[in-house]
């Protein structure tokens, strides 16, 4: 099914054209459930970032297009843009299944929530307001919340059209204009956007997308002197050098999403079958490939013989296959990189003395596959329970009382996100507010809308995207003060 997907473009889009990179550079494109190439993109260097920069700072200059446009106008054109993503829903889902790898059910879950967020901020643009403020004195003083200027945007290859979005919705919202490198790994579906941003009557400039290695595209968008702020999602690690790069630089504005070893709690008082799909649910998802993964699954000792003996039922049972067969539940991992990374972490947890339940290998020759893997009998200390996995690799650690369990929760450098499983609401309250974590999901997990802030604690990152929250990190405010002709002037 996924042979006769066209793939419409692979060159850089800078000043709303299709161009070739300067120095001529590819970078290949797998197919990860093949290892096949799908095509050859142009590869974005320091040479075309700048390129993107001019085309954007243009398009940013007082008198432009762009910036005398009417906010309500903006919101126009976003609700157009949607309007082709959803015209062409069903190519995106299957390119982005291609691209990436993940069944394609999911990618349907994420075309849809990619429009839901532009249509979302769409509303917003005429409704970004400042305040008046009753100063003392004889004076009259606003606020005006006015866009940053160019905003450079570094995004994973595990969600491509969503953390797309997450990074252009809320900029071009707020009136900004936008540089953006996709991953190398996954490039296909942010330019067949660029192709339908253009089609929607945007102004040239306003987005530009120049994919490239992260050492070259993204150290020169990081360390430009001509953009104003920049938006990274990916590791601490990476986060780390994009945070050096801005005190470097001009000490531009930043913003982080970075990695996390979220806890899923689940206490005895709980519906166990509801309770071990709900952790299979949060640790498989999307292979595994994703920030806020519950990997590390703590369960309450009175019921952990029996959530441990019913999760590996499930593992066992879950479907590994084509990404475009319907019965698939996981799809190939996105690199040989990564399929090795996590082969590693399986290798390491049986040598660490962690029990292996389920998985633990690779499956067949072809393709980044690997197992949906259970490891029981986890400690704290052990690799697969401190350090991100990013693949479907399901952590049980045993715990007896609350308050022991808050402070294991807790006892982590990364604070994303977290989950709680318990049919007594006092608790949960009670546990939510004491973890240190971005999100907290209550009998549920990983629910996510574009009108909730996302973002995290500690090492997790800074700042929070999606919903209103996301605006304040693309305007600067601006106090006006007029004093009013009177006795007392």
């Amino acid at each position: 099914m996924s042979a006769g997907i066209k793939i419409h473009q692979t060159q850089l889009f800078i000043n709303n054209e299709f161009v070739n990179s300067v120095n001529k550079k590819t970078i290949p494109v797998l197919n990860p459930a093949t290892e096949e190439v799908l095509c050859d993109i142009q590869a974005a260097e320091k040479e075309d970032v700048d390129l993107a920069v001019a085309a954007a700072r243009k398009a940013f200059k007082l008198g432009s297009p762009w910036r005398t446009m009417d906010a309500s106008k903006r919101g126009q054109l976003i609700a157009k843009f949607a309007s082709l993503l959803q015209r062409d829903f069903e190519y995106l889902a299957s390119l982005e299944s291609l691209d990436n790898g993940k069944p394609r059910s999911e990618a349907v879950v994420d075309v849809s929530m990619t429009i839901d967020l532009y249509q979302y901020y769409a509303g917003w643009c005429d409704k970004i307001c400042g305040k008046t403020i009753p100063v003392d004195g004889n004076f009259f003083t606003y606020t005006r919340h006015e866009p940053i200027g160019v905003c450079g945007g570094i995004i994973p290859w595990n969600y491509p059209l969503l953390m797309m979005a997450w990074k252009v919705g809320p900029a071009i919202a707020c009136g900004n204009t936008c540089v953006l490198k996709p991953s190398e790994l996954t490039p296909l579906s942010a330019l067949y956007c660029a192709q339908l941003f253009k089609e929607a009557g945007f102004p040239p400039g306003v987005l530009n997308i120049v994919p490239g290695y992260g050492d070259t595209a993204g150290s020169a968008i990081t360390h430009h002197m001509d953009i104003d702020k920049v938006a990274f999602t990916g590791s601490t690690e990476t986060g780390r050098k994009v945070m050096t790069a801005a005190a470097q630089s001009n000490l531009k504005r930043v913003s982080l999403e970075l990695g996390g070893k979220s806890p899923l709690i689940v206490f005895a008082d709980c519906d166990i079958d509801f309770a071990t799909k709900v952790a299979q649910g949060a640790i498989m998802t999307n292979d595994g490939q994703n920030c806020v993964a519950g990997s590390r699954t703590f369960v309450q000792d009175t019921i952990y013989d029996e959530f441990v003996k019913r999760t590996k039922e499930l593992a066992n049972s879950r479907i590994v296959g084509d990404p475009f067969d319907s019965a698939t539940q996981n799809g190939p991992l996105i690199s040989k990189g990564q399929f090795e990374k996590v082969l590693n972490f399986m290798k390491k947890g049986q040598e660490e003395g962690a029990k292996l339940i389920a998985g633990g290998d690779r499956i067949g020759t072809k393709g980044f596959y690997v197992q949906p893997t259970v490891f029981a009998d986890v400690t704290d200390n052990m690799s697969i329970a401190t350090d991100e996995i990013f693949g479907p690799v399901q952590s049980i650690i045993k715990f007896s009382d609350p308050e022991e369990v808050i402070e294991r929760a807790n006892k982590s450098k990364y604070g994303l996100a977290a989950g709680v499983l318990t049919n007594d609401i006092n608790k949960a309250f009670k546990i939510s507010q004491s973890l240190q974590a971005g999100s907290v999901w209550i009998n549920c997990y990983d629910i996510v809308s574009s009108q909730t802030p996302f973002g995290g604690y500690k090492q997790s990152g800074q700042g929070r995207e999606v919903g209103e929250y996301a605006l304040q990190l693309y305007t600067e405010i601006k106090t006006v003060t007029v004093q009013i002709p009177g006795k007392n002037s």
